[in-house]
């Protein structure tokens, strides 16, 4: 019987490069209180968000993940033949078929990469991440790029305060290679299928959340999968230098940081303040706005964790670009 050959890839991998893209218009708490029973205070003290992005008909998901997709490959030093596998995590897709991932990466010059669109919901990129590392380690890729793009403005109900206040646009990617030392470290996943009702698109094309239900379930039953990314990273809360969790609710982020028991060293990823809820964009973008404004610095270790609709959730540890 003759045997199979396996592949063999790099002992680790890392982030070479992210890049982000922000819709130009910015829809604060006030203008949405000329529109619906709304104010500032009633948003910030429940969510946290002061402003959110909203995209223009020509800002579409192919063109802001090719915008986001562009500056993370320049910012990895790679050329775009030099990557041969594209995940683009999205859960505001309106059209099935075709996927946009790899319309997205012929638009990035990349030649007929390994090409597919992932929907975990807010935990999409975290699950594109550990996708593509392991893909690589495994020697199936050399090198990939992740793109988690969001228009939830397309599936939000605009007369429906519980949802339009939080729900926003963008798009955040991040360039995975190859490395001697390992920069992304294991997954830690999983689901909770039994409250998959929790969020949803219905019937109308809009998008329901039983908030509360969610809250508790990210407060309570989440630091476990934490604590999990850490240990199986080799870390405690004492090494992390970043905490960018998915930018859902700050006071959901702030529950979080408390029970992990991060010290002051810790910088926490508030990017939601500005931003909004952007589902599988949120992480990349907090990364992205943390290391622009020198809160964070090349080299620090980073918690990550995306949560959300299914129910799912996935984290690790990452050392930033």
């Amino acid at each position: 019987m003759t045997a199979l050959k396996l592949a063999t890839g790099a002992p680790g991998t890392r982030i070479l490069g992210l890049g982000d893209y922000r819709p130009k218009r910015r829809v604060t708490n006030d203008e949405l209180a000329q529109v619906m029973e709304t104010s500032d205070e009633w948003i910030q003290s429940r969510v946290g968000i002061a402003e959110r992005r909203w995209a223009d008909d020509d800002e579409t998901l192919v063109e802001m993940a090719t915008a986001a997709g562009g500056k993370a490959i320049a910012a990895s030093g790679l050329a775009p033949d030099e990557i041969d596998l594209v995940v683009l995590a999205s859960a505001s897709l309106r059209q099935p078929i075709p996927g946009i991932g790899p319309q997205v990466a012929h638009r990035l010059g990349i030649p007929r990469p390994g090409a597919l669109d992932l929907n975990a919901g807010c935990a999409g990129f975290c699950y594109s991440l550990g996708l593509v590392s392991d893909a690589i380690r495994a020697g199936s890729a050399r090198n990939a790029i992740v793109i988690g793009v969001e228009r939830l403005t397309d599936v939000t109900d605009m007369s429906d305060r519980s949802t339009a206040v939080i729900f926003a646009d963008g798009a955040g990617a991040a360039v995975v290679g190859p490395a001697d030392e390992p920069g992304i470290g294991p997954i830690a996943w999983g689901s909770d299928g039994d409250q998959h009702s929790a969020i949803e698109i219905v019937d109308s094309g809009f998008m329901a959340m039983a908030g509360q239900a969610v809250y508790r379930w990210a407060t309570t039953r989440l630091t476990e999968a934490l604590a999990q990314a850490m240990d199986r990273a080799g870390v405690t809360p004492a090494d992390i230098d970043v905490f960018a969790p998915h930018q859902a609710n700050l006071r959901i982020i702030e529950s979080m940081t408390k029970r992990l028991g991060f010290g002051e060293k810790t910088v926490i990823a508030r990017d939601i303040v500005r931003s909004g809820n952007t589902s599988a964009a949120s992480i990349p973008l907090a990364l992205g706005a943390l290391l622009e404004s020198g809160e964070a610095k090349s080299g620090d270790l980073a918690l990550v964790l995306g949560y959300g609709a299914g129910l799912t959730y996935a984290g690790q540890v990452l050392r930033l670009p």
